[in-house]
């Protein structure tokens, strides 16, 4: 199991970037599977992580 310290800086590695890809999200899901399920980290991530998705979801949408 890895801190919440560690989990924020993978997590922060890994959205370093603009451009998301499907293994991007897979990724950050194992990382929150890391944090115990009352993490104030995990809940705040995975509000993130949705909000990601959304905006990876419609910046596909326009520009297909």
């Amino acid at each position: 199991m890895l801190t919440e310290h560690e989990v924020s800086r993978s997590w922060s590695q890994l959205f370093k970037g603009r451009n998301f890809e499907a293994a991007t999200f897979d990724r950050a899901e194992q990382l929150l599977e890391e944090l115990r399920s009352e993490s104030p980290l995990r809940h705040r991530l995975t509000l993130e992580l949705e909000e990601l998705r959304t905006l990876h979801l419609s910046k596909q949408s326009i520009g297909a």
